[in-house]
């Protein structure tokens, strides 16, 4: 039998590192496709119709380059928003650093949604960034090729454990249940 050459070996041991960029990259759409929707609904609450309609007005009138600077600024201030959580993580504040980095991708998810809709039909107008866009499309439809098959696989060992796992949970409560009452009939004994 003939050994692999270095092409499939290097295949091989590139394949776990792709399989992990996928889940972090399905991670973060699943991410953006939860919260959006609800950072969507928490905006529509805030009287902010007006403002948004006189934004998209005022981006109707702008080119697509122009449009692409007020696309930028949101996103810059998401990025600084996330840098913003490294200043606790110097000082070895973690759990502060995590705190900060959630909000960060919450408001920075927001912001960046608002801005993305209201400069959609503009910026896909470049055809640069139509090709970016249709890029990072095909890598979210790769991601899920590649993930969506084990993710199923997960799934169904979930399912198929359930009841297994209630059984087992169920049988540790009534042992407890069971301590609980000798140990207090042996306490009403005592007194």
């Amino acid at each position: 039998m003939a050994e692999p050459g270095p092409r499939t070996t290097m295949h091989r041991l590139l394949r776990p590192l792709w399989f992990l960029l996928a889940l972090l990259f399905l991670l973060e759409q699943w991410l953006w496709d939860h919260l959006v929707p609800a950072i969507r609904w928490i905006v529509d609450i805030i009287p902010w119709r007006r403002l948004k309609q006189q934004i998209a007005a005022a981006i109707d009138h702008l080119s697509p380059t122009a449009t692409l600077v007020v696309f930028l600024i949101p996103a810059a201030i998401y990025f600084g928003l996330e840098l913003l959580a490294l200043w606790p993580l110097a000082y070895g504040h973690w759990l502060l650093a995590l705190i900060v980095l959630a909000a960060a991708k919450i408001i920075g998810a927001a912001i960046t949604a608002f801005a993305f809709d209201v400069t959609r039909d503009k910026l896909l107008q470049l055809d640069w960034f139509r090709r970016g866009y249709e890029l990072v499309i095909g890598w979210r439809d790769a991601a899920h090729r590649l993930a969506d098959p084990y993710i199923a696989h997960l799934r169904a060992m979930a399912r198929a454990l359930r009841p297994t796992a209630r059984s087992h949970w169920l049988k540790l409560v009534q042992r407890f249940r069971r301590r609980v009452q000798a140990t207090s009939t042996k306490q009403s004994a005592v007194d």
